[in-house]
């Protein structure tokens, strides 16, 4: 019979307690540890903590699901698809190695999936997606269970391609792991050392989902075995392990549905060296504002009592911020337990500990952490494992970029301090050894006059699309965004250095919503910020840790942009006024266009194009891939401009930017060059003798944009830039393995032809 926390919390359920689950008294591991057929959803995990004999310290976690996607309709039994996340911490050299498994008919479920409306809530990285999933493939870091899978029903006994979990008759748990390139893995025996332990209310705890679940773990295994970590296997001196099992089910009409995750969580196991263990559960409703939506603590004495606690603090502390997703984690915690006197402090052996899976849109982070504090006035510490999952994530592809540009922002405050120390003031002004070239400076005034005028645009806001692009390069080829993520302050720099000389010769009024640059601290000033921003990232190449190869290309690829960016914004000044007369005559706009792009590829294209290579380098690309990269954003940046063409006759999002402000200057931008095609001679004619005339009539304006509106040059400049986007992702597409990021370049290339900034 189940028990009577289980009876009374499931009575007001649609739900009743499933026959297999346990009942009261000791939980029967030979009956409970296999299979259950009643659950929809069921997971057995387990981590552990191992020192080899050559002294290496490392920890490790691994989790084999199984997830109902169908039933039988003669039989009744569900069909499921498995998958397996794993993940090897070593603590001394800070790497992770994960491996993230999914069934080989995941393509055909997730396509299914997009089919019904669930997937990404972004419809563009939904867009992309289908892309992938419709050549049979999957985003990675996720790989596809090479190898058959055998689950058995009687008995524990999960094979999932060869990586195999299962239950001996002598009680005790075997794990064996393996990664694809052979790099980790792991031939582990887990013997219990504790009974199992109830977590929940007697059991019972909410599923991510909100499902109904059953709930039970051993606290403590001895470990022994071998692990591989860096391709080499090594066998241990000790370990100490611990094992979970979970399971239930949804409402039986919802049993075949995915249901998208909106319960945030904290968990944590941690092993203490006073033999005593304690493990938190801590849920949280994401549609309802973060209420909580479920709580426990248990702490198991030394002797394997069990005791339950629902008043505790488990406060994250400082954060770090994932290169990757966006999404800040806590690396440091504190655990009060005030009735069981317990208070910890838990600390992340190293902070990259994000474990990315399509299965956990986009990735939570699972990783070992350092506990000290006092149980019972008693010194403690011990190691553990903490999840965080479902907090901050970016629900649309816009607010992803948003999280890019906050990021981008920080790195930007970090160089470019308000108030620099004067280390800080020297990194930005002379090289090392050379001081005196900071004697008598008044930092004020420097910051004043050339930080200032920077961070008054900057600090403004924006999607900071450069950087981030710069920075998905590097994850695209195979490289580790983290260890370049102060570097997003470069791409911003030097476009923002671009917009303030930039807005001076144009005579613009209006920057991101606010005053031109020239206009709060004048053009002398703001010429001479907008030159420095160009140059002020150049110390943070200094501090990567990349080879004086990969500095000297950086270099390369940075100063390509520089100049190819001075040489259209030149011939953008000088304007292409003298070669329109040829087109009003002859009444084709060809050259005309292929001027224009000229500029726009000089002035807009280059440096994005070039800083996406840059991005490659650094993330060790192949030739073939560097400059794929730089074929692409070189398009996306064409295509930005020639939108952004569009927008400034349209009128952008909030108006940060003037409506029709190339038509009072006079400019003759890929509208207006189009339109010379068609239009007769009389409207080409009166439609370059208005432009010409820089007109600032608001009425004149508004009837120049109607004319390029109904003769269809304002629709063919959204086609064009539609059509170099998709020609140059089919040349950088087979260049490139499936991944999460790539699945997000795809989807920032229509974006940015969608935009209203």
């Amino acid at each position: 019979m189940p028990s009577a926390a289980i009876e009374e919390a499931l009575a007001v359920s649609p739900n009743h307690a499933p026959d297999d689950w346990p009942g009261r008294g000791l939980i029967d591991l030979i009956l409970h540890d296999p299979p259950h057929a009643s659950s929809t959803t069921e997971w057995w995990y387990v981590n552990s903590h191992l020192e080899t004999v050559t002294g290496d310290c490392l920890s490790l976690f691994a989790c084999f699901f199984r997830q109902a996607v169908g039933k039988d309709a003669a039989t009744g039994e569900f069909d499921y698809a498995h998958v397996l996340n794993w993940a090897l911490v070593d603590a001394a050299s800070g790497r992770y190695y994960t491996e993230s498994l999914v069934d080989p008919r995941a393509p055909e479920i997730g396509l299914q999936k997009l089919d019904s409306g669930e997937g990404p809530a972004d419809p563009l990285l939904r867009q992309a997606l289908r892309e992938v999933l419709e050549k049979g493939s999957v985003p990675g870091p996720d790989r596809l269970i090479r190898g058959p899978i055998r689950v058995a029903g009687e008995r524990l006994d999960l094979d999932l391609g060869g990586n195999r979990f299962r239950r001996e008759a002598d009680g005790t748990y075997h794990l064996d792991l393996f990664s694809h390139e052979s790099e980790a893995g792991c031939r582990l025996t887990f013997h219990p050392l504790k009974d199992a332990v109830r977590h929940g209310d007697d059991g019972l705890v909410r599923g991510v989902a909100g499902e109904g679940m059953f709930y039970y773990f051993i606290p403590r295994c001895r470990v022994e075995g071998e692990i591989t970590v860096s391709g080499q296997t090594l066998p241990l001196k000790h370990g100490a392990g611990w094992y979970d099992h979970e399971f239930g089910r949804q409402a039986e009409s919802d049993a075949t549905k995915s249901g998208v995750s909106e319960i945030a969580w904290n968990w944590i196991s941690a092993q203490l060296d006073d033999g005593s263990e304690v493990t938190v559960y801590d849920l949280f409703d994401m549609r309802r504002d973060g209420r909580g939506c479920g709580r426990w603590a248990i702490v198991i004495d030394p002797a394997g009592k069990r005791q339950e606690y629902r008043s505790f603090d488990f406060e994250p502390l400082e954060g770090w911020t994932s290169a990757r997703t966006f999404v800040e984690y806590p690396v440091g915690w504190r655990l009060e337990v005030p009735e069981a006197g317990l208070r910890l402090v838990v600390e992340a052996a190293h902070e990259a500990q994000e474990f990315m899976t399509i299965i956990s849109e986009p990735a939570f982070w699972e990783g070992r952490v350092r506990v000290r504090g006092t149980i019972g006035g008693r010194a403690v510490e011990g190691l553990g494992f903490v999840e965080r999952a479902g907090f901050g994530a970016p629900g649309t592809l816009g607010d992803f970029l948003a999280a890019a540009g906050e990021q981008t922002r920080r790195s930007v405050r970090a160089l470019l301090p308000l108030e620099p120390s004067y280390e800080q003031a020297r990194r930005l002004i002379a090289r090392e050894g050379h001081d005196h070239y900071l004697a008598d400076l008044d930092l004020d005034q420097y910051a004043r006059v050339v930080i200032g005028p920077i961070r008054e645009v900057i600090d403004r806001g924006g999607k900071a699309w450069r950087s981030y692009a710069f920075l998905a390069c590097i994850e695209a080829v195979g490289g580790d965004p983290q260890e370049f993520l102060d570097l997003l302050a470069v791409p911003e720099l030097l476009h923002t250095g671009s917009l303030i000389v930039d807005d001076v010769e144009d005579r613009s009024t209006v920057r991101r919503g606010g005053p031109a640059c020239h206009l709060v601290y004048g053009e002398a000033l703001a010429i001479n910020a907008g030159n420095a921003a160009y140059f002020l990232g150049q110390p943070l190449f200094d501090r990567a840790r990349i080879t004086d190869a990969q500095k000297l290309r950086c270099y390369e690829f940075y100063f390509e942009a520089l100049r190819a960016a001075h040489a259209g914004q030149a011939a953008d000044i000088d304007g292409l006024g003298a070669h329109v007369p040829r087109a009003v005559e002859s009444g084709d706009g060809e050259v005309l266009e292929r001027r224009v792009l000229a500029v726009h590829r000089l002035k807009s294209a280059a440096p994005p194009a070039s800083l996406a290579m840059l991005g490659a380098v650094l993330g060790r690309g192949t030739p073939a891939q560097v400059e794929g990269m730089g074929h692409f954003f070189e398009a996306v940046g064409l295509a930005f401009q020639i939108m952004d063409d569009v927008l400034n006759l349209r009128g952008f999002e909030h108006d940060l930017k003037s409506k029709g402000e190339d038509i009072s200057c006079g400019k003759v931008t890929m509208p207006v060059a189009k339109a010379m095609s068609r239009l007769g001679e009389k409207d080409r004619r009166a439609l370059w003798a208005t432009i010409s005339a820089r007109p600032t009539d608001p009425a004149v304006i508004a009837g120049v944009i109607a004319r390029l509106e109904s003769c269809g040059a304002i629709g063919a400049c959204e086609e064009q830039a539609r059509a170099l986007v998709e020609s140059a992702w089919r040349v950088l597409d087979p260049l490139l393995p499936d991944s999460r990021v790539k699945l997000t370049l795809r989807a920032f290339g229509w974006y940015l032809l969608e935009r209203t900034y």
